[in-house]
């Protein structure tokens, strides 16, 4: 910024005038009036006194100038010379500036007042365009829109007195200071509510209601999974858990050689710490603790259709090449994996209680036992930590130290499924592959409402569509960066300790890495449909991370535009 102009250096030099009267002078004379006689006498004609003439002159020139001044010039013309404009020209410079950015305030103003103006009559028109919609939703939509409503008038409040402080900038200099009248109505709170439109959802976890897993020591639940990735087994896993707490028996978490390496990606410890005592082991101390007889005495299938238990026959093989001997496969009830019914806590209890010393269950990960309390913040089950299943330490760390070299504290995370989900998409109704252009037009508007500085994107797709998605991210006139982990370098070290635990590479343990970075954001949009989002959302639940704003890709409107079927 310039400095003001300071005072002149040169010193004003006022002229003292001393008047004499002469006794001798027997009448006034005039001012102008010379008496050569007189001066004579008291100058000898040999000495000339120049410093007395020189006052005579100064009296004399002066006054004549300030009348010719004052008769035939244009004062105002003087102080608008050239030498005051080169003094005062700073200041028109910053006034012309602060002029045009107020300009082009005032525009985005105007586009965000169309904006707001343009959602809300969407919003309301695709309401009311079904009755049924009205009557069943009413109040949670106009509660919606009036959170909105208030957050956008509020900016537009925001938005305006900074145009007010850009065109008052150029002024507040020197010793002027232009205040503001008492109609100013500065910074109003509007009871509380702020511009902070995506603040953490209140999970309410001193309402949660749980019950106790505290198995018998001598009682054991194998934990089947087969359905889907890693993701689903997780979810798979999870429900095990409380399947096993309902029939109090500890929970045996698959072997790698049938299953995936569970203890690469999730501190199996972990769990039994935050519940204080013993209630899963992996297969390894299970085979430890029990080597002399490894038989699954009963082995329950939850689903009998389209096939029993959804175990194939090289899974039954793999099992058995583990040692395991088992009987036949037996389903209790009529359940088919398309259309899961609704069953309670009595349900299981009394269709899988058993007291032989080992049951397996398979597959849970469709099973619908007690929706409302499996799928509350924490999980169903009572227990000291935020979570009972999330990465492990060296997973977490590593992601923390991603987020502080890369994203810093605030920033959007996108979780953008693309391999193999357009024909999953199509064959829902509506689809849920969107187009890349109105895909980036839905991120912009997330983003823009959580205001956060960059993205990291967790995706399969192919570098041609993030490409295109990246230049089509565009908030406020600014592109905003989309950020992916880069592959390794020896010279980043946020990644070292995966590395030095010979985890590096694994597509397990990046995968992992992917969900804890997205579950640490400030907002996130996930891929709807996906259980590699449905995790990421469980994590940020059980964390208390999850943002108002959350939600599935576009999820209020279906793609502009889809193919056809085969």
């Amino acid at each position: 910024m310039g400095r003001d102009a300071s005072s002149s250096d040169e010193d004003d030099t006022l002229i003292h005038q001393n008047d004499t009267k002469s006794d001798s002078t027997p009448q006034r004379r005039s001012h102008f009036e010379f008496d050569m006689e007189d001066f004579q006498t008291h100058v000898p004609a040999r000495r000339f006194n120049v410093s007395f003439n020189r006052r005579c002159l100064i009296v004399i020139v002066i006054p004549l100038l300030i009348l010719v001044l004052f008769f035939f010039t244009d004062i105002r013309s003087v102080f608008s010379s050239r030498f005051f404009t080169l003094k005062l020209g700073s200041l028109d410079d910053r006034v012309r500036e602060s002029e045009l950015r107020a300009l082009y305030l005032l525009k985005q103003q105007r586009l965000g007042l169309f904006s707001m103006w343009n959602r809300t009559l969407g919003s309301l028109a695709n309401h009311t365009s079904s009755p049924s919609a009205v009557n069943s939703s009413e109040t949670q939509l106009s509660d919606r829109l009036f959170e909105d409503f208030k957050a956008e008038v509020l900016k537009q409040i925001s938005l305006n007195k900074e145009i007010q402080d850009v065109l008052l900038l150029p002024h507040q200099s020197g010793n002027l200071s232009l205040e503001t009248d008492g109609s100013d109505i500065g910074n109003p709170s509007f009871g509380g509510f702020s511009l902070d439109r995506c603040k953490k959802v209140d999970q309410r976890f001193s309402e949660r209601r749980t019950i106790e897993w505290k198995p018998k020591s001598d009682k054991y639940l194998f934990a089947i999974c087969l359905s889907g990735q890693m993701s689903n087994h997780l979810i798979c896993i999870e429900k095990h858990m409380f399947f096993a707490a309902v029939l109090n028996r500890v929970l045996i978490i698959p072997s790698s050689k049938v299953d995936y390496q569970y203890n690469r990606v999730l501190d199996i410890k972990h769990i039994n710490e935050c519940l204080g005592r013993s209630v899963v082991m992996t297969f390894e101390e299970f085979y430890d603790k029990k080597k002399n007889h490894l038989h699954i005495d009963r082995f329950f299938c939850y689903f009998s259709l389209p096939q029993n238990c959804y175990v194939d026959d090289d899974h039954v093989k793999k099992l058995k090449g583990l040692g395991i001997s088992m009987g036949k496969l037996e389903s209790p009830w009529i359940e088919d994996v398309k259309k899961p019914s609704k069953r309670t806590i009595q349900d299981v209890q009394t269709k899988f209680s058993s007291n032989d010393d080992v049951i397996a269950i398979g597959d849970v990960f469709f099973a619908d036992v007690e929706q409302e309390l499996v799928m509350q913040p924490g999980g169903p089950l009572a227990h000291k930590c935020k979570t009972l299943i999330e990465p492990s330490r060296l997973i977490m760390i590593t992601a923390q130290r991603f987020i502080q070299t890369f994203l810093g504290k605030d920033y959007a995370a996108f979780h953008f499924r693309r391999h193999g989900f357009l024909k999953f998409c199509n064959a829902k109704k509506p689809s849920c592959f969107y187009p890349i252009p109105q895909a980036a037009d839905c991120i912009s508007r997330v983003v823009e409402k959580a205001n956060t500085p960059v993205i990291y994107l967790s995706t399969d797709a192919a570098e041609s569509e993030t490409s295109l998605l990246q230049s089509l991210i565009v908030v406020n006139g600014r592109v905003v960066p989309l950020v992916m982990r880069p592959a390794r370098n020896s010279a980043e070290k946020w990644d070292a300790l995966l590395y030095r635990h010979g985890l590096d590479g694994d597509s397990q343990v990046e995968a992992m890495l992917d969900k804890t970075i997205c579950a640490m954001s400030t907002v996130f949009i996930g891929a709807s449909g996906s259980t590699f989002t449905e995790d990421i959302l469980r994590l940020r639940k059980d964390w208390g991370s999850a943002s108002v704003c959350d939600e599935y890709l576009c999820q209020e409107e279906a793609p502009n535009f889809i193919a056809d079927n085969e």
